[in-house]
């Protein structure tokens, strides 16, 4: 399978709101496609993050990759949090996901990122052995926290 990787475009955001809505519920949310194409159209159409779409060689989209802007205060230099990543089911190990990252990386590097960042689940083995493959590093030294705020 040829699969390539470029920016996405207005047309793009209904096929990646509803990818988007499959990756909430990988990370078990609550299947909610108004959310989805709400939440993605705003990010894009705010400029607030970067949409990257995976396309088989049909030129269907089979995945997207989003990047949100962000700042290394340590370094004083700018980076790109890789926040969001998924590939239709029926289309993975067909190098849609290294596709996308290897589009990441190489979009970072013309905005002129010093790095990307990005978190998994402890337990996606899959995307950590893909992600190593591509020279991603794990952190060994700080662990991440989160605090969620009352609505």
């Amino acid at each position: 399978m040829s699969i390539s990787a470029r920016p996405a475009s207005h047309h793009d955001l209904p096929r990646i709101a509803q990818l988007f809505d499959q990756y909430r519920q990988f990370y078990e949310q609550a299947p909610d496609a108004e959310l989805a194409r709400r939440f993605i159209g705003e990010r894009f159409h705010k400029g607030e993050s970067k949409l990257l779409a995976a396309l088989d060689e049909a030129g269907e989209i089979v995945g997207f990759c989003q990047l949100y802007p962000s700042f290394c205060s340590v370094e004083a230099a700018p980076i790109y949090v890789l926040y969001d990543l998924f590939v239709d089911p029926a289309a993975r190990k067909g190098g849609a996901g290294r596709a996308l990252l290897l589009a990441a990386e190489a979009l970072a590097r013309q905005d002129g990122k010093a790095r990307m960042d990005l978190t998994t689940a402890r337990t996606n083995h899959a995307a950590q052995a893909l992600y190593e493959s591509l020279g991603w590093v794990r952190d060994e030294v700080f662990l991440a926290y989160s605090r969620r705020l009352a609505s």
